[in-house]
């Protein structure tokens, strides 16, 4: 105890020292992402563009074109694809801006039938009134205004002479200098362009190569996990964004087709930004929505353009958000909807709007780095869309925070597909064990155990209208199902109800006393076993930790008791549970007696060693055991030796 109280502050002192060179580093990485962005713009742009191109020139190389000719054609025409969009747009943005005086009419009679449609409202009359007050307020006395009027009297001075304005003209320019202010502005974007250009051509013709010095520079002395990270990121990636280009673009066309049947001026302009602007998570959509609809409004003398424009935006929203995009790649980004808004956010400050389209795509490789490298797992915690805790974890935080209403709630989410059964041997059996190795380090004083077993006791109440059978129908998606489930293995049904024909031994009203071997916990779990076999029409009582004490134990009443079940979470003290066996067949002589090592991995090996008929360690197993010797005819030839079964079960001779 002492060694351990005195290596906690170290290990926390270490954690904060090393806390503070992390803080450090990842300021000086956002540091120089800002700093630099005039070279990592290019470089990601080339890298994410390499991602898109990548299929094309695998697919001519395929068709026996070398790679020396497949990734200049795949590049030029990309390119020209993209410069033609751009012309494009400058074109519709001219016309467009020709065009725009002759709304200039119909928006001044729109103002002026909203401001005539309102006049007579409340709240005009209230300013009306305000208005009128606040003059009577300014409004200046008598004697006030004779001091105003006095000085009028006087004569006025002789008017000094006027200035004479002085206009100063620059001499005209140059021809070298208008063509200078002319391509001035147009050098950046074109450096940018021709940066990027050569990146992705470098980038498609030496791919494996790259490859492999990252993976070299990753994972010198871990081929597999570096390689599994590369496969992982290219796979999700490539797929990610060839998803999201074919579906954006058809969105783009849609939009542009509806609005042109509408008659909204610039269609095209408004599809090609609908379908950029998709690429920004969950507002993207609605912020190219604005132009268009404003537009409708300048144009058409009454509101339909503007009703049509904007039911046709929302219901292709809408179907294509939450009805086509699931269905083609669901979760394929890996990121949690809070990570997009977070990661949009923090890439447009620090990239402008060239991070806003970049975010995404940059969230999902540090998340694929989280899974793969354990100093970087937080980025996969905080971003991913996999359950930060898994069920256990989840069921043990909530009987901590006394809330055992939300866990119901996530068992009753769990018993749509799974047993009842299942539930407890896989999250609360499981939850209750992490509560116990909490405990032996110290970190849960004795009151916060009985609140946790007060806690799991009204869960289980809860959960009395359940019945331990398997569930049909399942509507979760196949990602919820494998997070709730990723540590479950479907067990076989428990296959009969005992309902009558018990024997003789067994006709007690609770045949089965389940007890607790030390703590509030081992009582939880006895509570969790008594109602299993409850549903199974074999009736149980449970006994707690002070009935089995040596003070306590003769009060203990086991009167018609065929069966103890000593319930125990901590199988690393056999003496002790042999102790308790020990009074436990003093007391009840003609009991068999079951002890149950929850989630333990040695309870047969132990058997012998604690002097039990027989040792599980499952909640299935526990349960099996106790239906098949209640059941008749079971007493005959119960002494006989059996063979350790599934679950961790093994019947002593």
């Amino acid at each position: 105890m002492k060694n351990e109280m005195t290596t906690a502050p170290a290990a926390t002192s270490a954690r904060e020292g090393s806390a503070l060179p992390a803080a450090v580093i990842a300021a000086l990485i956002i540091g120089g992402l800002y700093l630099g962005r005039e070279i990592f713009v290019p470089i990601a742009l080339a890298i994410l563009l390499s991602f898109v191109l990548a299929p094309p020139v695998d697919f001519l190389e395929r068709w026996r074109l070398p790679r020396a000719a497949a990734v200049p054609v795949v590049v030029v025409l990309a390119f020209l694809v993209l410069f033609g969009l751009g012309s494009l747009i400058a074109t519709q943005i001219t016309q467009l801006a020709e065009q725009l005086p002759t709304y200039q009419q119909t928006m001044q009679k729109k103002i002026s039938s909203l401001k005539s449609a309102t006049t007579a409202g409340p709240l005009e009359r209230a300013a009306d009134v305000l208005q009128s007050l606040g003059k009577e307020l300014n409004k200046p006395d008598s004697a006030a205004d004779k001091t105003a009027v006095e000085p009028s009297l006087t004569p006025s001075p002789e008017l000094p002479t006027r200035p004479i304005p002085v206009e100063v003209r620059s001499p005209p320019p140059s021809a070298l200098e208008s063509i200078s202010s002319l391509i001035a502005p147009l050098l950046h974007p074109l450096a940018t362009v021709g940066v990027v250009i050569i990146f992705v051509v470098f980038i498609l013709f030496q791919r494996e190569d790259l490859r492999n010095r990252l993976i070299k520079l990753a994972g010198a002395h871990d081929l597999q996990r570096a390689t599994s990270a590369m496969d992982d990121a290219a796979s999700r990636l490539s797929r990610l964004f060839l998803s999201q280009l074919g579906l954006n673009t058809a969105f783009g066309l849609v939009i542009g087709l509806g609005l042109w049947l509408i008659g909204v001026p610039s269609a095209i302009l408004w599809g090609i930004l609908a379908g950029i602007m998709r690429f920004v998570p969950y507002i993207g959509a609605f912020v190219a929505a604005f132009f268009p609809l404003t537009l409708a409004v300048a144009v058409d003398p009454g509101w339909s353009m503007l009703a049509w424009s904007a039911a046709l935006i929302l219901i292709t929203e809408l179907l294509v958000g939450h009805a086509i995009e699931p269905m083609l790649f669901g979760h394929s980004s890996g990121l949690s909807p809070f990570a997009v808004v977070v990661s949009a956010t923090f890439w447009t400050a620090l990239w402008g709007p060239i991070g806003l389209v970049l975010a995404t795509p940059l969230t999902v490789c540090l998340v694929v780095l989280g899974r793969h490298v354990e100093r970087l797992k937080f980025f996969d915690i905080l971003f991913g869309d996999r359950p930060a805790l898994s069920p256990p974890e989840i069921f043990y935080q909530r009987m901590l925070a006394n809330d055992p209403g939300e866990a119901v709630e996530k068992a009753e989410e769990y018993l749509k597909e799974r047993t009842l059964s299942e539930y407890y041997e896989e999250v609360a059996l499981k939850g209750l064990k992490l509560a116990h190795d909490d405990a032996k380090r110290d970190r849960l004083p004795a009151p916060r155990l009985a609140e946790i077993r007060n806690s799991v006791v009204e869960l289980i109440e809860d959960l009395a209208d359940e019945d331990d059978d398997a569930r049909d129908g399942d509507t979760r998606d196949a990602e919820a199902e494998a997070a709730i489930h990723a540590s479950a293995a479907p067990m076989p049904d428990l296959p009969f109800v005992i309902r009558e024909g018990l024997p003789p031994e067994w006709q007690a009203e609770h045949p089965v006393l389940c007890v607790a071997e030390r703590s509030d916990l081992d009582e939880a779990a006895a509570q969790i076993l008594a109602q299993i076999l409850s549903k199974h029409g074999l009736g149980a009582r449970v006994a707690t930790k002070e009935e089995v004490s040596t003070a306590g134990i003769f009060r203990l009443d086991g009167d018609g008791v065929a069966l103890v079940c000593v319930s125990a979470l901590d199988a690393a003290s056999p003496a002790y549970t042999r102790h308790v066996v020990r009074k436990l067949r003093r007391k009840i002589p003609q009991a068999r007696v079951l002890v149950c090592h929850w989630m333990a991995e040695n309870g047969p090996a132990v058997q012998d060693a604690i002097k039990a008929d027989a040792v599980v360690t499952s909640l299935h197993a526990a349960a099996q055991y106790c239906l098949n010797l209640a059941q008749p005819g079971a007493g005959d030839n119960s002494d006989a030796p059996t063979p350790a079964r599934e679950g961790g079960l093994r019947v002593a001779g």
